[in-house]
């Protein structure tokens, strides 16, 4: 994977992002997937949150999001907690 720009990093990390993704008690899904690749194709950064409860552990987390990371050809460029924001790489 090539470096993430410091601009890219700073922005990921702003608390006036908006999470524009949520992951539900279904979990993911193909349609959530989707919907990560259609925000993508119109803007740089989304920030997706994965309601309480969906994943229990920090492990489980950060399996789910890398698993979307992969399935959207995208870059998971910071995460916390249960928020991870992507890249278009772009």
């Amino acid at each position: 994977m090539d470096k993430i720009p410091n601009y890219i990093l700073r922005e990921a990390k702003d608390k006036d992002t908006l999470i524009s993704v949520r992951i539900g008690h279904e979990g993911l899904s193909e349609s959530i997937v989707n919907e990560l690749k259609d925000q993508l194709n119109r803007r740089r950064l989304i920030k997706v949150k994965a309601n309480r409860g969906v994943v229990e552990t920090a492990e489980k987390r950060k399996v789910l999001f890398n698993l979307m990371a992969t399935e959207s050809n995208s870059i998971l460029v910071f995460n916390r907690g249960n928020t991870a924001v992507y890249w278009s790489g772009k």
